[in-house]
């Protein structure tokens, strides 16, 4: 079954110039992508999405992070898309990613990590609302 989840490329792998190879490894990797767009989130708008985050002492540090220049958000569809791209990404710390992963060839820190990657059902429905509107998602 169809599953669709949403994708962020973060600032860091956005200005290093690797947002194309992230996404040519996605192709590769089986995952369709029904939207995209590149767009500079401002402060607001991150804590916004990263409201469940709130309450955590990092939530400062990443919404500044993750407002401090362009990303590509993607919905990504394939069977089991979630799951596959959690795993695909790598772990959160790049230290701990496995090789091949996004996180191990392309992030540089725990907060500077190249991706974003919705971790349930629940959670792609609701970031994939934030970003995109029904009509984009035809």
């Amino acid at each position: 079954m169809k599953e669709r989840t949403l994708s962020i490329i973060k600032p860091d792998c956005v200005s290093a110039h690797n947002a194309g190879k992230v996404i040519d490894i996605l192709e590769s990797n089986g995952f369709s992508i029904i939207a995209m767009k590149k767009i500079h989130l401002t402060k607001k708008q991150a804590e916004g999405f990263y409201i469940v985050h709130k309450e955590r002492p990092f939530y400062d540090s990443l919404t500044t992070f993750m407002s401090e220049g362009p990303v590509v958000v993607m919905v990504l569809e394939k069977d089991n898309a979630i799951a596959d791209y959690r795993e695909l990404m790598g772990a959160t710390n790049p230290k701990d990613a496995k090789e091949g992963t996004l996180r191990e060839q392309f992030a540089t820190d725990i907060e500077r990590n190249a991706v974003h990657g919705s971790d349930s059902k629940e959670s792609a429905d609701f970031e994939i609302g934030y970003f995109f509107s029904a009509l984009e998602l035809v």
